[in-house]
């Protein structure tokens, strides 16, 4: 199972960005939880500084801005 972290403090950007994720989950039909991140000190863990960002298995994919759905599917399906 994938663990996904989507990270930023509920700014439509990041909202957004959890919303495509969740889609592109359902969508792949791969198992993952899905967590959101809200807490600072928290997404410094990871080495985000700027969100929104996601990670797939504790790794960052992307930060600063919003994925493309393409771009999340192939995180998960890697």
């Amino acid at each position: 199972m994938k663990k996904v972290h989507v990270m930023g403090p509920g700014c439509p950007k990041c909202t957004e960005t959890f919303k495509i994720v969740e889609t592109a989950i359902a969508e792949t039909g791969v198992e993952a939880s899905l967590e959101k991140v809200t807490d600072f000190t928290e997404i410094a863990k990871f080495g985000v500084f700027t969100t929104p960002a996601v990670a797939v298995d504790g790794t960052v994919k992307v930060m600063g801005k919003v994925p493309k759905k393409a771009d999340v599917v192939a995180w998960l399906t890697a």
